[in-house]
Parts: C-alpha cells; sequence; structure tokens
C-alpha cells in the first residue's frame, strides 16, 4: 500500500533561512565550542596564571562589544519583518545599521588588540592570551564575514536572503556571548 504524504512537511522545510547556511552554522559552533573546551581545561591546569593574565583585558569594552553585537542582531532580525511587511527601505536600513554596529565591534576590539601590542603582550605571552587571540581573532572574522553578507542581502533583499543572512549574524551574536563570559568574566 503506498504512503500517503498529503500536507506533511520535513522538519528541515521549517528551518529559516538556507539549509546549507545552518549546515556551517553548526560547524562554526562546533569549532567555537572545542576552542572554548580547549581553553576551559588549559585552565584547569594554571587557574592563577590564567586569572593575572584575564585581569589585562578590557572588561568595559567587551561588555560594550556584547551591547553592540546584540542590538545588530535585533536590527538584523527586525530587517526581515520589514521586508515582509514590504518595507524596503527600511529593511535596507536596519541591515546597514547592523553592518555598522558590526565595524564598531571590529573597531573596539582591534583598540583592544592594539593595547595588548603596546604592552608587549602575544600570544605566546601565556597560554591564556594564546586562546584570547585565537577565539577572539577567528571571532572577529565571521563578524567580517557576517558584515559582508549583510551587505549582499541589502542589495539581493528578498525575504529568504534576509532570513539567511540575519541566521548566521545571529550566529555571531551567540559565539560572542558564549566568549565573553568565559574569556573576560569568569574567575
Amino acid at each position: 500500500m503506498p504512503e500517503i504524504r498529503a500536507n506533511r512537511t520535513h522538519p528541515l522545510d521549517e528551518l529559516p533561512g538556507e539549509l546549507l547556511m545552518w549546515v556551517l552554522i553548526v560547524s562554526e559552533l562546533l569549532v567555537f565550542g572545542a576552542g572554548l573546551a580547549a581553553f576551559l581545561a588549559v585552565r584547569v591546569t594554571d587557574p592563577a596564571g590564567f586569572a593575572e593574565a584575564q585581569a589585562h583585558l578590557h572588561r568595559t569594552g567587551a561588555a560594550l562589544n556584547t551591547l553592540v553585537l546584540v542590538t545588530s542582531g535585533f536590527l538584523a532580525a527586525r530587517a526581515l519583518h520589514l521586508r515582509l511587511d514590504a518595507r524596503r527601505t527600511a529593511a535596507r536600513l536596519h541591515l546597514l545599521a547592523a553592518m555598522m554596529l558590526g565595524a564598531v565591534f571590529l573597531v573596539i576590539k582591534g583598540a583592544e588588540y592594539a593595547d595588548k601590542a603596546a604592552q608587549g603582550i602575544g600570544a605566546e605571552t601565556h597560554p591564556f592570551f594564546m586562546f584570547y587571540y585565537l577565539l577572539t581573532g577567528f571571532h572577529a572574522a565571521h563578524v567580517l564575514a557576517g558584515i559582508v553578507i549583510l551587505g549582499l542581502v541589502a542589495i539581493w533583499d528578498d525575504a529568504h536572503n534576509i532570513e539567511t543572512g540575519a541566521a548566521f549574524w545571529h550566529m555571531v551574536d551567540l559565539v560572542w556571548v558564549l566568549l565573553f563570559p568565559v574569556i573576560y568574566l569568569l574567575a
């Protein structure tokens, strides 16, 4: 007897955006998760050294960057709703604002890196800083990629493209929301 499939959808049909973007997002989350797990594992071997190294970080700047990225994520999500309401110009402006906040994030992060360099702190200074530069630098590369993606979906701005680009941008937000407390706050 043939199977009746009327009105049934596959669970993957419910994913916002593109399936391949979700494959990328999951793989990136696994990479960042492995990096954080390694950071925490090495931290256990030298908690005092990690605490002293962490004291050189700018928690205020990192907290500001958290606010910047969360706000930009809101703007990207809002852009999708605006586009669905046929408010194309407003959607594009929200995407542009999200991109600009991504650039603000990179400027703040760059200032922090410059300050570390001025202090003579590099990846070889302590294992903490090796992980710090590796994880935050890899994240900064994703912020830059996200800015490009948001720019592209602002140009080719159908709702599906915005949804796909916003999904990537939310992954960038999520990763920072995980990095911030583990690297900057965990005592």
